[in-house]
């Protein structure tokens, strides 16, 4: 699903008052000040100015904005009419050309393209509450006019998601908020636990400033000294220049290094460390860094990239691709052959990820395009690398091209399993040879790939039956020549997530390396390998490269030479296999245990078929008896129309009592057998026509089957909650992650979603991470990482 991200749906500018505490400002101007800024139509607060140190104009992410497109400050009117030409210009044509769209941003934003489409008032847009990740459900006719929904709040044409109980809370919540300055009240002064939290928030602000004008007039007592003493010169030069040396065997490494990568950071310190000149914190945005302040030396003994990034980060004259295989999985620590099967990463793998991401940031490394491919553990790799650099705004280009080598009728098999049935010498054959193809699989395999929505699109032939590992490299290659060079030449920096074998394809075809070497090259689960480019696009030999490469690892010489055994032995053995594997453990039991789940799993499936088999044929016996019960049956949907498709999700979400809603007398839904299907874990609960249509709110716009209606389908989903929620700031364009709360309620967007099987072709969401990890979370839940 391709995510277009627009700073037209940021969040309204707050001004002066971004990052203030909503009481406080009611105590500083008034409150009645506050809910006009807050809650008039054209009122703007006060602006901030260039210096204000949450200007977005000092961000990376608004570079290419002009002046005039930076608002210092913005009333909600304005704030609408900046997210309507996207709408105009991209969105709707989208939805013209059959596509359904997701769109998640800012109550705000989100208005401004409410107000649009149902063309409400002046007067009334300001009153319309947009809840925390309910998604809110628009259909169009083919003129692009909304069509009214049957479970509508007036005065919108669109329909929540959640039943009209839990809306109708949430939005009766929103008002409240609106009304309101979470906090405050007349005697404000004396009211906790808010005031607690919040003064707290403004004494470590106040001494932070202290600590700031400290650090700069320290800054100065320090330059002034150093320049009296610019022409001396004494022995403690020479002391350094050893030390330096001495200190090149760290080459760089990271404490996160020797806790990933198992490196004693002891045995290799130098003897006699030069102690480092104190470096004080430089002065900036009261905002949390993430960044750690090192000094010129500290950076020449941390840098192993060879001059590839400078200490403060700016790109050199020579663009870069930085290269990340995906973290571990479950499918990798089970010894499992994964291939296209969506596998998602494991703890450890998002903690490698994390780790990756930490590796670029420390060494002042940035992106400006990402690119990976259709699987979710490639694609999750690429969102917590970019989190860590507080970069989620970066594009991302998804391509089946990057996807992992086609094990066919591997796919899902243990490797000493296989081992033990084909002999260890034919299945290394298909791990390792260049030209050797495992057993295909066949279109009715249960992990055939072309059932899937994703690869719908993919004509037969480019769906692969079975690959080698030339194959896979082959694949590879075109997505380079055609999009990833066009952006290096155009200066950019990429950043490509993927898997081994994927990436295997372009390294060698970056490196020139031989078809006899390049299965032997070993690629470490994140640890990012840079590359730099000269004009004519050829790699440049860095200084700490591994032969046969010419690209440098983002880690030290120890952590990358440990990372590579590791591989070199993986890729010379199968993990767990030995002569007498069928007695070995504990790798065995677990893998019968999954077997053995599997075999009962098919079992059920043919047991299912057959009882599904008699069940249609009993139907069929009764179809033209009527009893009874048809009218009990109708009687208890009328009651239960009451409900309108609550879920105990939405219950629990938004405290809705399920006991006061249900019919008095509930008919007993006949039951209705799993589906048979593939094996692969399935999310959907399959449900009969009476439970769906007891639980589906949006009035026809979602077949039970989720196939599409022949109208278009908007999803817009206002962002999780945040600390600054919780706290009562005025956020605006500050970018402040979701709340632990937030997340939850993402995710619950997303079962809301896959709930009533509702599919979406593309998401455009905001450049602030709140938004964008909604939809990241939202995407997860309905399997839609893609």
């Amino acid at each position: 699903i391709p995510i277009v991200k627009s700073w037209r749906l940021n969040e309204r500018m707050y001004g002066a008052l971004t990052g203030e505490s909503k009481p406080e400002t009611a105590l500083k101007y008034g409150e009645s000040v506050v809910q006009d800024w807050r809650r008039s139509l054209r009122v703007r607060p006060p602006p901030l100015d260039e210096n204000h140190p949450y200007y977005p104009g000092r961000e990376r992410k608004y570079e290419k904005l002009s002046k005039a497109e930076i608002p210092l400050t913005e009333s909600l009117l304005d704030t609408m009419f900046r997210s309507i030409p996207l709408w105009e210009d991209e969105i709707k044509r989208d939805i013209v050309n059959g596509k359904n769209v997701l769109v998640t941003a800012h109550a705000n934003s989100l208005r401004g393209l409410i107000k649009h489409i149902d063309g409400i008032s002046e007067d009334d847009i300001p009153a319309v509450g947009i809840p925390n990740c309910i998604p809110l459900v628009y259909k169009f006719d083919r003129d692009m006019q909304p069509i009214k929904q049957e479970h509508a709040v007036a005065p919108l044409s669109g329909a929540y998601l959640a039943t009209r109980e839990a809306t109708r809370a949430a939005l009766r919540r929103e008002k409240q908020l609106s009304l309101s300055l979470p906090g405050y009240t007349d005697d404000y002064q004396y009211n906790t636990p808010v005031v607690s939290a919040l003064r707290q928030l403004f004494d470590e602000r106040a001494a932070a400033d202290r600590l700031e004008q400290a650090q700069a007039a320290a800054k100065a007592a320090a330059e002034e000294a150093a320049a009296a003493a610019a022409e001396v010169k004494t022995a403690e030069c020479e002391k350094a220049a050893a030390d330096k040396a001495a200190a090149d065997k760290v080459a760089g490494i990271t404490m996160g290094d020797a806790a990933m990568f198992g490196v004693d950071m002891g045995a290799l310190a130098p003897t006699s460390p030069a102690k480092a000149p104190a470096s004080p914190q430089p002065a900036g945005s009261p905002k949390s860094q993430k960044e750690t302040a090192k000094t010129p030396r500290q950076w020449a003994q941390s840098n192993p990239t060879g001059g590839l990034i400078t200490r403060e980060g700016v790109r050199s004259n020579a663009p870069i691709v930085v290269m990340i295989r995906h973290g571990k999985t479950e499918y990798n620590k089970l010894g499992l052959f994964t291939g296209w099967e969506d596998a998602p990463l494991s703890k450890d793998g998002v903690k490698e990820a994390r780790h990756a991401g930490e590796l670029m940031r420390y060494h002042g490394l940035k992106v400006d395009v990402v690119y990976t491919s259709w699987l979710s553990r490639a694609i999750e790799t690429a969102w917590l690398a970019l989190e860590e650099l507080d970069d989620t705004w970066i594009p991302i280009v998804k391509s089946w091209r990057l996807n992992e080598r086609m094990y066919g009728a591997l796919t899902g098999e243990s490797k000493p399993e296989t081992a033990l049935k084909y002999g260890e010498s034919v299945v290394q054959d298909w791990r390792r040879s260049l030209r050797v193809r495992p057993p295909p699989l066949d279109e009715n395999h249960p992990y055939y790939p072309g059932r899937e929505r994703k690869y719908e699109k993919l004509s037969k032939a480019e769906i692969p039956l079975t690959e080698s590992l030339l194959d896979t490299m082959f694949r590879s290659i075109p997505l380079w020549e055609d999009e990833i060079k066009r952006d290096i030449v155009n200066g950019k920096n990429v950043l490509v997530t993927a898997h081994a074998n994927s990436l295997r394809g372009l390294i060698k075809h970056i490196d020139g390396i031989s078809e006899d070497d390049i299965p032997a090259v070993g690629i470490p689960n994140c640890i990012p390998l840079v590359y730099k480019f000269d004009r004519d696009m050829q790699p440049i030999k860095q200084e700490h490269a591994v032969a046969p490469l010419s690209g440098a690892y983002l880690a030290t010489r120890e952590a990358t030479r440990a990372a590579l055994r590791r591989e070199k032995q993986l890729s010379l053995s199968l993990p767990g296999y030995t002569d007498d594997y069928q007695y070995n453990t504990p790798v065995v039991s677990a893998l019968r245990q999954l077997f053995d789940e599997r075999a009962a799993a098919d079992r059920l499936e043919q047991a299912q078929a057959a009882a599904k088999a008699a069940a249609e044929e009993a139907a069929a016996a009764a179809a033209e008896v009527k009893t009874a019960e048809c009218e009990k049956a109708a009687a208890d949907k009328a009651a239960a129309d009451k409900v309108a498709g609550i879920t105990m999700g939405d219950a629990a979400m938004f405290g809705v009592d399920m006991g006061a809603l249900a019919p008095t007398s509930p008919a007993k839904a006949p039951a209705s057998p799993q589906p048979a299907g593939s094996p692969k874990s399935q999310k959907e609960t399959a449900k009969t026509p009476r439970q769906w249509a007891q639980s589906n709110p949006t009035g026809g716009l979602i077949t039970r089957e989720g196939v599409r209606s022949n109208a278009p389908i908007v999803v817009m989903i206002r962002h999780g909650k945040t600390e600054y929620n919780k706290l009562g700031l005025f956020t605006g364009w500050e970018d402040a992650p979701l709340s632990k709360d937030g997340v939850k309620e993402a995710r619950h967007a997303g079962e809301l979603m896959r709930y009533h099987g509702l599919k979406v072709d593309v998401v455009y969401t905001s450049w602030l991470s709140r938004a964008i990890e909604t939809a990241w979370l939202a995407l997860e839940e309905l399997d839609d990482t893609w």
